[in-house]
């Protein structure tokens, strides 16, 4: 039977082994509980030259190793270094018989900067100037080019100048204003079509241009504006004698000009496309509309029941049966909600429109710029604030700017209302039923920088 070699030990290394048990059972209190041996990882501070004993592959020797890297590290904390004649000697604090001297290699010292002591900051505020002491002195053990205060100060100098930059043009001051659901009141009313409301008012703005009319008095040799403001203005008063909607009304003047933008008409038919013009918007608006001999009647006779028919005829065809189009009623109704409005309000805005409609020198202006001009001249009649807001200037989509000069232009027609021979709408809007609006004093903030253009 082969005999296993026997492998000679020093007595030096016998002795160290004998040392390291009794080390060990000794601070084994202090050791923390081992997880996997093999995962074990050698401790830093541990110089392989320390250990004298041999290596072997003794299960209890690897096992009494690991041992010792753990305690070591754990007692690491307590090591005092001690310069001797150079050399740095790290001893065991603790004392007693179990105390030691490892001898560690020289670590040059780590240099930590120091601030001076207490001095004076300035520090820049929007609005003051402030002197902050600080007391503590600050050590900065980081290397140069790598601090964070000069990133920090270009962000406070840029914050502040922001800050300034906000209150001098007067963001931070000016209130958020609301928008008002205008629609909130009517979302149990079918009839008001909340859900496509909107949609169907983007669709007008997009096709109000379609059916608007172009200055159209220049290609016409026999009429004028004169004319053309005496036969609106009797339009007007047969529409109050048949109490018919304003719909209808809006919808007579539009057929008119659109007629007479496209065709020559003579003097003494004007009065007769003015009555056919009626007859088809009745038709289209009207529940109960009048009848032919109505008109002819209310004509005193002018024109017979044929010519009647046969000029509705001739203004269909020039129009091509187009009478779907958006009047200013149709935005006006919509820009009066918007402006949450009283009855007077809504009374005032329909006298200063149909002022609007009566003048030709507004036919320059598209129908939803009249409506909101009309809403715009109304609330700074009646000294409304604020006089436009963000909820009319998102219904309307103009802004005050865009309105002011249409809104000029009504509030010199309401100054002239009294003395103008055509007094048809100043009558009807001094009725007491329609709040005698007609009778307030004009805008004087529109007519101080106003020019008055002649009234027809």
């Amino acid at each position: 039977m082969a005999s296993r070699p026997i492998v000679q030990q020093h007595n030096g290394g016998g002795e160290a082994v004998g040392k390291q048990k009794n080390m060990a059972a000794a601070e084994g209190r202090n050791r923390r509980a081992l997880g996997d041996i093999g995962n074990l990882v050698t401790a830093r501070g541990i110089d392989a030259k320390q250990i004298t004993r041999p290596v072997t592959r003794s299960f209890c020797a690897q096992l009494l190793a690991n041992a010792q890297a753990v305690a070591a590290a754990e007692n690491n904390k307590k090591l005092v270094p001690v310069n001797v004649d150079g050399a740095v000697i790290v001893a065991d604090g603790v004392g007693g018989k179990g105390a030691k001297a490892v001898a560690v290699p020289k670590v040059a010292p780590r240099k930590v900067t120091v601030k001076p002591d207490p001095k004076t900051v300035i520090e820049i505020s929007p609005d003051t100037v402030e002197e902050i002491k600080i007391n503590k002195p600050v050590v900065n053990d980081k290397k140069p080019g790598y601090g964070s205060s000069r990133k920090k100060a270009q962000t406070t100098l840029t914050s502040i100048l922001t800050a300034r930059s906000k209150a001098a043009c007067g963001l931070n001051d000016k209130p958020k204003e609301h928008i008002l659901d205008i629609d909130a009141a009517d979302i149990d009313n079918e009839l008001a079509v909340v859900e496509y409301v909107e949609d169907m008012y983007k669709f007008y703005k997009l096709v109000e241009n379609e059916s608007r009319v172009h200055d159209y008095m220049d290609s016409q040799p026999e009429i004028n504006e004169r004319m053309r403001a005496i036969l609106v203005d009797w339009l007007i008063e047969v529409h109050n004698k048949f109490e018919l909607t304003p719909e209808t009304l809006y919808l007579t003047l539009n057929i008119v000009d659109r007629y007479l933008a496209s065709t020559t008409v003579s003097r003494r038919e004007l009065q007769l496309v003015g009555l056919s013009s009626m007859l088809m918007a009745s038709k289209y608006e009207e529940i109960w509309a009048p009848e032919v001999n109505d008109f002819v009647c209310i004509s005193d006779r002018a024109y017979t029941h044929a010519q009647v028919l046969v000029m509705e005829k001739r203004i269909l065809g020039e129009l091509e049966w187009n009478l779907t189009v958006p009047t200013p009623y149709v935005f006006l109704v919509r820009f009066i909600k918007a402006s949450v409005p009283d009855q007077l309000m809504e009374n005032m805005v329909h006298f200063l429109a149909e002022l609007g409609i009566m003048n030709y020198a507004t036919i320059i202006y598209c129908p939803s710029m009249l409506a909101a001009s009309a809403v715009y001249a109304a609330r700074c009649t009646l000294n409304k604030s604020p006089v436009w807001n963000d909820t009319l200037k998102l219904h309307t989509g103009f802004s005050e700017a865009q309105v002011m000069d249409c809104a000029k232009l009504l509030v010199s027609f309401h100054k002239k209302a009294a003395e103008n021979s055509l007094k048809t709408i100043y009558r009807k809007y001094s009725n007491p039923q329609q709040g005698a609006v007609a009778l307030f004093p004009p805008a004087k903030a529109l007519l101080a920088s106003t020019t008055t253009p002649t009234t027809i």
